[in-house]
């Protein structure tokens, strides 16, 4: 049985989801996405990947400012859905909007809950070193991701998998289990169970400042800083190339042996020690430049060893 459904996301990240609710012959009746944003060198206001997508269907596509006013639930209700399907939307949804269809709002996350609640999962996870993470399908309630959950899929973190890299298997992952969820629903078969008190951890956003990579941690710590933060926002470090401190951001590194005061440069192919060990760069990004070998930006900018980056 096909259901009437609100689907409300953002990113690339729910734009598979999208497609699959619709290739299942579900009835999207409107698509909630944020609004247009200022985006490349000329700022230019583009539409979120899911508006695209939305676009490309045939779907209405809604951009309210707030869903915190009586006329944005009313808007709301008057789809009457059986369901809304939420994907990284971006925006808190306050009760009205949560008690509007009437199979209630469902929420793919980007974790195994109740392990990394909130908006920075992927990352977090790669970042503290977990060998596992996994996509989760809960029904929302008013806390941050404390609904209770009904489906979810493990998958492994290999040790050099990025942030990234992490982010394009979810997705995928994480779609098709929405579907699966969606299809159990539809027959009155889907179960939840509460999400269990121990275990709770939080995925705050990541801060500009917090992404400076700390050659004083181990050079494992190290290693995972730069994996759970690439491609974005990027760790990154700065040094003084002869023309003032630059930041520079380390997209992947390997671990490797070697000792020395943390942060100081032990060859010239990028080999730098940390509290324990040494990581050694493997792709980097200058500021207004596309991801380069590190080779080639060790060769452009002839680092000497014995350099110290901050």
């Amino acid at each position: 049985m096909s259901l009437r459904v609100i689907f409300m996301g953002t990113p690339d990240f729910a734009v598979p989801t999208l497609s699959e609710i619709v290739g299942q012959g579900h009835e999207v009746v409107a698509v909630y996405t944020r609004a247009p944003a200022a985006a490349g060198r000329g700022m230019d206001l583009r539409p979120s990947p899911v508006h695209r997508m939305a676009e490309r269907f045939g779907l209405p596509v809604l951009t309210p400012k707030t869903l915190r006013t009586e006329e944005a639930a009313e808007i709301f209700r008057a789809h009457e859905a059986d369901v809304a399907v939420v994907v990284a939307y971006g925006m808190i949804l306050p009760k009205p909007i949560l008690d509007a269809p009437s199979l209630g709002c469902l929420n793919l996350h980007a974790s195994l809950l109740p392990r990394w609640r909130g908006a920075a999962p992927i990352q977090r996870a790669v970042m503290a070193g977990d060998a596992e993470t996994g996509v989760a399908v809960m029904k929302m309630e008013e806390g941050l991701d404390t609904g209770p959950v009904a489906m979810a899929e493990r998958v492994a973190i290999a040790p050099d998998m990025t942030a990234g890299e992490l982010h394009d298997k979810l997705m995928v992952l994480g779609a098709d289990l929405m579907v699966r969820a969606l299809a159990a629903l539809s027959r009155g078969g889907l179960n939840f169970t509460p999400q269990p008190d121990e275990g709770v951890t939080y995925a705050h956003k990541i801060t500009n400042e917090e992404a400076r990579i700390d050659w004083a941690k181990t050079a494992q710590a190290v290693h995972d800083h730069v994996r759970g933060l690439s491609p974005f926002p990027g760790a990154f470090f700065t040094a003084d190339f002869g023309k003032g401190p630059e930041r520079v951001k380390v997209l992947r590194t390997a671990l490797e042996s070697g000792s020395g005061a943390p942060g100081t440069l032990l060859d010239d192919k990028g080999l730098i020690a940390c509290h324990d060990g040494a990581v050694r760069l493997l792709q980097v990004q200058r500021a207004g430049k596309g991801p380069m070998a590190a080779d080639a930006f060790l060769r452009g900018v002839r680092l000497a060893a014995g350099l110290s980056l901050a």
